[in-house]
């Protein structure tokens, strides 16, 4: 007797705490969590947040020379481990980005203050094709550095972006998309410190960018004029030709936004041409800077040498995906150094020839590459300056 009432209390004690428990699911207005790219928690469409991270591991070795096959220097590390927030708050129109970076080779430690916060961007969008952003963020420069590096096919970018790249800046950004029937034209324009991220009060210099892009043959797919390869198979040729102007008054580092203190400010004047090419699998990325300054070097008090890095760089890929996933992938790279410079800087040149193969987009990919650099234009085997590289890397994100 006493064990049917309690089984039957019981029983009447569950069947309530079930009725609570489908009231509170019907009306509970807590996050909801979802994992799709990345992973996401919104409330209605009042907020949205979505996380994602990813890391790049590598393994890389240089040669003492062309014809020295010596070890000279071994890349092991975690290139970059980065954690990424971005979606909206309020409404959609307001959105944001955040993008931090923990490795100790992604914070920036030449500047000689270590900074962690690589994005902090709050944008508003007034209508589908006009939209603002102010904090900080990468400038609109050249198509390769603003493409992201878990989105390239070499595990670096290439030199010429290493010497002549604007970087990113703190300011404020506008992106204006104007539609022209099956074409589209792209404006981006910057006005920012000129100094870098996480810059400390300066000068009074400023830094003011802009860039057109013109995409004769439409839009590619998933925004793939921002992604190296032709991971889509764009069924038709898509195109996207690009220039960048920008001046920095004033600047206190040797690249503008990068780069050690310069002895004195120096004004520069950048100017960058590229574009990418994609259709069933290949793909082209070509650029081409050219960075002036007058009088670029400086001197300190104890006749120590800093200077502008001026001159003109061009770089230049071609890839080819199967539908394996597996792609092939070649590199030429040159960078030119202005006569003003005389012996300080040389001309440098590089060919790669590369592998990735793609288990998860870029999301998830193995990378190999070989290649050998030479300087002067000497490309002999046994002239000074020369070596051969080679790296494996993993990229693991979601």
């Amino acid at each position: 007797m006493y064990r049917n009432l309690i089984i039957g209390g019981l029983a009447a004690m569950l069947l309530s705490l079930t009725g609570v428990v489908r009231a509170q699911t019907e009306v509970d207005e807590r996050a909801l969590l979802e994992v799709k790219d990345g992973v996401s928690i919104r409330k209605d469409s009042l907020f949205l947040m979505n996380l994602r991270f990813r890391m790049q591991s590598r393994m890389g070795l240089t040669t003492e020379g062309g014809d020295d096959l010596d070890i000279a220097r071994v890349d092991a590390r975690v290139r970059r481990l980065r954690l990424r927030f971005d979606g909206f708050v309020l409404e959609r129109r307001f959105q944001y980005y955040i993008q931090l970076s923990f490795a100790g080779s992604d914070i920036d430690l030449e500047s000689g203050s270590p900074q962690i916060i690589r994005d902090a961007m709050v944008y508003y969008h007034l209508n589908k094709r006009f939209y603002l952003g102010f904090g900080q963020s990468k400038l609109p420069g050249n198509r390769q550095r603003v493409i992201s590096s878990g989105n390239l096919q070499f595990p670096d970018r290439s030199l010429a972006n290493a010497a002549y790249t604007l970087d990113r800046d703190f300011g404020v950004f506008a992106y204006w998309t104007l539609p022209a029937g099956s074409q589209e034209f792209q404006l981006k324009g910057a006005l920012t410190s000129g100094d870098g991220r996480g810059a400390p009060p300066s000068d009074p210099g400023m830094c003011y960018t802009g860039r057109l892009e013109w995409l004769p043959m439409g839009k590619f797919t998933k925004s793939g004029d921002y992604s190296e390869g032709d991971l889509e198979f764009e069924p038709r040729p898509k195109l996207s030709l690009a220039g960048t102007y920008s001046y920095n008054d004033r600047a206190y580092r040797t690249g503008g936004q990068l780069g050690p203190t310069l002895y004195d400010d120096r004004s520069m004047t950048t100017f960058i041409a590229d574009m990418m090419l994609k259709h069933q699998g290949w793909g082209i990325l070509a650029e081409y800077f050219d960075r002036s300054a007058n009088d670029p070097i400086t001197v300190s008090e104890s006749n120590a040498v800093r200077f502008v890095q001026v001159g003109t760089g061009f770089n230049v890929q071609l890839s080819k995906l199967f539908r394996s996933k597996y792609e092939l992938a070649s590199r030429y790279t040159q960078v030119v150094p202005d006569a003003s410079l005389g012996s300080l800087v040389k001309t440098t040149e590089e060919i790669l020839l590369g592998s990735t193969k793609y288990l998860n987009g870029h999301r998830i990919k193995l990378q190999l590459y070989g290649g050998y650099r030479w300087q002067q234009r000497h490309m002999e085997l046994d002239s000074p300056g020369s070596s051969w590289t080679a790296m494996f890397q993993v990229e693991f994100g979601i």
